[in-house]
């Protein structure tokens, strides 16, 4: 009886689901405008740089910004003050159960906002189109004297082309970025080019620290006498022209290619140079590249475009892929299809690079460009789900090459016996800026045990495990120390001084707070895991600890936010307005050790009752999506990722709310990863798509990782 097989072998190759057809269903969110943005660019980038443009594809009405993860500066230091002032820099002592613990806030104000602020992240530069009239004269053409315009960015191969018309006269403009190095390749179209009356330039604005939030628009235009610029118009080699920026100590090189072209300072005393093709062609092309030193080459800019096209349709093809539309019937499907599409984009463009993102990607800058490590795995952990592993190990080996300053802060500067302290507000040096909730927040500390768990997960090897050994073991090591015992009790508290998750609370009498005990549970069983696998003895301290943690703060059936807190906190618009980090006991963390699951089901409940949600943000909404996952609220997953007021705008940006500028990118990484992880599953969860309504959405995921 071989034919029932048969027929049932036939029927699996008739029926079972085809591939996911990635480039239509890419191309079907293609954004378009027909008009600049006043909040957000069009972008093209390659996660360690990006262009911003407006809608002539270039820098020519709005003048968005070029950044990369490379390009910092320092401005001057305070009148007076030198160097040695800044490692001098002493802040305050507070009490940890008996010892003073030095932290890096109330030190000399000057120095403090100076050290607050620098280095700051630079805006590299714009790029315009330049227009004359037909005597020669430069004309002062705005937006409004366009017409016909029409612009479109191509998913599929990262090609911006932007089409419009002067005068009645075609213009087009095609915009692209190289992948393995920071240069954008540009080509015109157009009559006007034909005649001479086409050309670009390029500028160069002044860059300060003295905003926290340079918002959309990163750099002044008006203030040439503090940075200078130096044109060098001796060809080398495939190199016509480079140009040297200067900004207090910083220098930034500008090299220049492509077709033949004449260049020329604008004037004495400005800092924009104009770009005239030397042939009166119909089409013209040029290339830009951006570093901290002028290279020997540069690419062409059709180089630059196939860079762009291979490495994008790579990137759609070979990564992992959801597809929530095809064959769902809820309406609200093509939005939530619209938002993944794009925030895999623009999370390619703003957030895989050498370095953790800012939260505003390379958008503008918030927090003087800096990046915040407790939002590393918001912004980052995605790409372990979605297996761009290229991507994330490009910045994943920050801890390993932090270790050395963390190990400082925790040992000299703070006096604990062992361990790394990681920092929050950082830059590339691996220093945490001062400030209270800089130095007092603690979450992000078992983030790397989870960078690396996962990473085991993806690549279960010897290798893996000597790679993150020394980061694992100081960071449980620092995480054993800061637990004190409380002789009273009996049990490991966390705090004071600390700032939870929500940095509400008051720091100097605040203890047990009910997510970073999950977390520190979690976190130093994954570190006790990772040395049995090494073969290594595990520190008795360790497991002391996690063994002897407080349980988890409860009242009246549902987790409190912390121990101390008021019993009815649940009305106290104090505890109840910030990250509601209560619902992410399950749901952002795996059930962990002691954890009660129906305690921790009224309190997601509890929280979606009772929660200020109109003063919540970005990566809020998509925690609140995988606790009502985790606990079988499919419908309530969807609508916590659709909530109205979690944004993306017409290209995808994700707009920063109440509390923050546009974009915030937490709230992109923290939608992949709560897609993955619903379209594919956690640990112990069952079926497909388990974190989605069965009626109305058919789910299809091809290349995802399993979330823990």
């Amino acid at each position: 009886m071989w034919w029932p097989f048969l027929i049932s072998l036939c029927a699996v190759s008739i029926y079972a689901s085809p591939p996911i057809d990635r480039r239509a269903l890419v191309a079907r969110y293609n954004p378009t405008r027909n008009a600049s943005s006043s909040t957000t660019p069009m972008q093209v980038g390659n996660g360690n740089f990006a262009f911003g443009a407006d809608i002539t594809g270039l820098q020519t009405f709005q003048p968005w910004a070029i950044m990369s993860t490379w390009g910092w500066k320092n401005d001057s230091l305070p009148a007076g003050k030198t160097l040695a002032d800044v490692y001098d820099y002493t802040g305050v002592s507070l009490d940890n159960h008996g010892r003073l613990v030095e932290y890096m806030f109330n030190g000399a104000a000057p120095m403090q906002q100076w050290m607050i602020s620098n280095p700051n992240r630079a805006n590299l530069g714009a790029v315009g189109l330049v227009f004359w009239s037909e005597n020669g004269e430069v004309l002062d053409i705005t937006e409004s004297n366009l017409t016909s315009i029409k612009q479109e960015l191509d998913l599929w191969t990262g090609t911006l082309t932007s089409s419009f018309a002067l005068a009645g006269v075609p213009i087009e403009v095609k915009t692209t970025s190289a992948q393995s190095v920071d240069s954008i390749g540009v080509t015109v179209s157009s009559p006007l080019l034909e005649s001479g009356r086409l050309g670009m330039s390029v500028d160069f604005p002044c860059n300060d620290g003295s905003l926290k939030f340079a918002d959309p628009f990163v750099g002044t235009w008006n203030n040439a006498s503090l940075h200078t610029t130096t044109l060098d118009a001796s060809p080398r080699g495939n190199i016509h022209a480079g140009i040297t920026h200067t900004l207090v100590n910083s220098t930034f090189v500008t090299s220049i290619g492509g077709d033949a072209f004449t260049i020329a300072r604008d004037s004495p005393d400005a800092h924009r140079y104009t770009i005239r093709p030397a042939a009166t062609a119909g089409v013209f092309s040029l290339s830009t590249t951006w570093g901290l030193t002028s290279p020997k080459s540069v690419l062409s800019p059709a180089a630059i475009s196939l860079s762009s096209s291979k490495t994008w349709e790579q990137y759609w093809s070979e990564s992992g892929f959801v597809d929530v539309l095809t064959g769902s019937t809820d309406a609200r499907a093509d939005e939530l299809q619209r938002r993944i599409i794009l925030s895999r984009y623009l999370m390619r463009v703003n957030e895989a690079g050498d370095y953790p993102p800012q939260e505003s990607g390379l958008v503008n800058n918030g927090w003087y460009g800096k990046f915040h490590l407790e939002m590393f795995f918001w912004h980052c952990q995605h790409w372990a789900l979605w297996n761009d592993w290229d991507l994330l190990l490009r910045s994943s080996d920050v801890y390993e090459r932090f270790l050395d300053t963390s190990i400082a802060r925790a040992q000299v500067q703070q006096g604990w016996p062992a361990g790394a302290r990681w920092g929050k507000m950082s830059d590339p040096s691996g220093r945490s800026a001062p400030g209270q909730i800089n130095e007092l927040l603690i979450w992000q500390q078992p983030h790397p045990l989870v960078f690396a768990n996962y990473e085991y997960r993806a690549f279960p090897t010897t290798a893996t495990l000597r790679k993150w050994e020394a980061v694992v073991r100081n960071t449980a090591d620092w995480m054993a120390a800061f637990a004190w015992f409380n002789a009273t009790t009996g049990v490991y508290d966390l705090g004071p001084p600390m700032y939870q998750v929500a940095e509400d609370n008051i720091y100097n009498n605040t203890y047990n707070p009910a997510f970073e005990l999950a977390y520190w549970r979690l976190g130093l069983g994954f570190a006790e895991a990772w040395m049995e696998r090494l073969g290594e003895p595990v520190p008795s301290n360790w497991t002391i600890v996690k063994e002897g943690l407080a349980k988890l703060p409860v009242n009246n059936g549902t987790y409190k936010v912390f121990e101390d807190v008021n019993d009815d906190f649940w009305t106290d618009p104090t505890y109840i307005n910030d990250h509601p980090a209560l619902a992410g006991l399950h749901g952002w963390l795996p059930p962990t050790e002691g954890l009660d699951l129906e305690t921790a089901r009224l309190t997601t409940e509890k929280v979606w009752a009772s929660w200020n949600i109109s003063n919540v943000w970005g990566w809020d909404f998509p925690l609140l999506a995988m606790s009502a996952a985790r606990i079988g609220e499919q419908e309530k997953a969807v609508e916590w990722l659709l909530h109205p007021l979690f944004q993306f705008d017409d290209v995808g940006m994700p707009i920063g709310g109440v509390r923050v500028p546009t974009p915030y990118f937490p709230g992109s990484g923290g939608l992949l990863y709560a897609i993955a992880m619903m379209a594919h599953g956690w640990d112990g969860s069952n079926g497909t798509a388990p974190g989605f309504p069965v009626e109305g959405w058919n789910v299809r995921a091809e290349g995802l990782s399993t979330a823990m």
